[in-house]
């Protein structure tokens, strides 16, 4: 059995992203098989072909993807995953795995949940991976009830979960983002922001006294530039993105890259209450748009450029 796959041929842009048919095995004790439906895009797919992250020739050709959403169609006999048993028929996203830009995957049954059942499986392809992000980003910021929360980026896929968590933990949130995105913010409970030149003047004026937290989820030198002078402690600033620029002022790398923390422990633990969260409603997925496997490289490009509006996913 083959399925259709996105593989990185060569290390640099999108354009050496290919779609290419790879070997499906049998799944082995602990695993499942499950036929995806939607596949989520996160800034570390690209990432982990532009170099950015390493550039050693004996992993290409390189698979990519974190989260999937599908159907279980075959299991390594029983198996049991972080909600309980996985059977055959039961509708899960899998995450974090490897390779998950493909039609079927297989997979450690403890990387797979339970599907909400009240979201679609591009909504549930779009949910764990920034969910649990932004769950690990204000853990790390201590973020508490009453506090003031900045969150650069409030409108892409981590940034909207930041906000919809903060502000569920009781804080007031300040969501920096384009003009565009701010009623949207405010739906969600925070006070909009636009980025640019006097970014920094205008936080104050929100925020005079203090600010708690900042989520960078942008990574630029204007978002942890103008958060710096907000806090107290360069610590109360996390980055996701901004590792040069946030390792310099000190603050805190979150993330899969030398030298920061990846969380991993914490985000895997986490992914029973977001998917909780998100079933009852108080987790909002935005999907900006769907691409085929074959566009996977214009998906690429967007999700580089900044600014989708939400979450992007394939379809295969």
């Amino acid at each position: 059995m083959e399925t259709r796959a996105v593989v990185a041929t060569a290390f640099g842009g999108p354009e050496v992203l290919a779609v290419v048919d790879v070997p499906v095995r049998q799944p082995g004790p602990g695993e499942v098989v499950v036929a995806v439906r939607a596949i989520g895009v996160n800034p570390g797919d690209w990432w982990a072909y532009s170099g950015r992250l390493g550039s050693d020739p004996s992993t290409l050709p390189l698979r990519l993807g974190l989260e999937a959403a599908g159907v279980v169609v075959a299991t390594g006999g029983e198996v049991t995953g972080p909600a309980g048993p996985v059977s055959v028929g039961d509708e899960v996203i899998a995450c974090r795995v490897d390779g998950a830009y493909a039609g079927t995957l297989v997979v450690p049954a403890e990387a797979v949940v339970p599907k909400p059942p009240t979201l679609s499986f591009t909504e549930a392809a779009a949910l764990l991976v920034s969910g649990t992000t932004a769950f690990h980003a204000l853990m790390a910021t201590g973020v508490e009830p009453g506090n003031i929360v900045v969150v650069h980026g409030a409108s892409g896929g981590v940034g909207l979960m930041a906000v919809q968590l903060a502000v569920a933990s009781g804080a007031r949130v300040i969501g920096t983002a384009g003009e565009g995105h701010h009623a949207a913010l405010r739906e969600l409970g925070a006070e909009p922001v636009t980025y640019g030149p006097g970014l920094a003047d205008r936080l104050r004026r929100l925020a005079p006294d203090r600010v708690d937290a900042v989520v960078d989820a942008v990574g630029t030198d204007e978002a942890i530039d103008a958060s710096l002078p907000l806090v107290r402690h360069p610590r109360q600033v996390a980055t996701l993105a901004g590792f040069g620029r946030g390792r310099a002022a000190g603050i805190q790398l979150l993330g899969r890259v030398p030298g920061a923390d990846p969380g991993t422990a914490v985000r895997a633990a986490a992914r029973l209450d977001v998917a909780r969260r998100a079933a009852v409603g108080e987790l909002v997925v935005r999907v900006a748009r769907c691409y085929s496997l074959e566009d996977a490289a214009a998906a690429h490009r967007e999700s580089a450029a900044g600014h989708p509006g939400g979450k992007l996913v394939l379809v295969p």
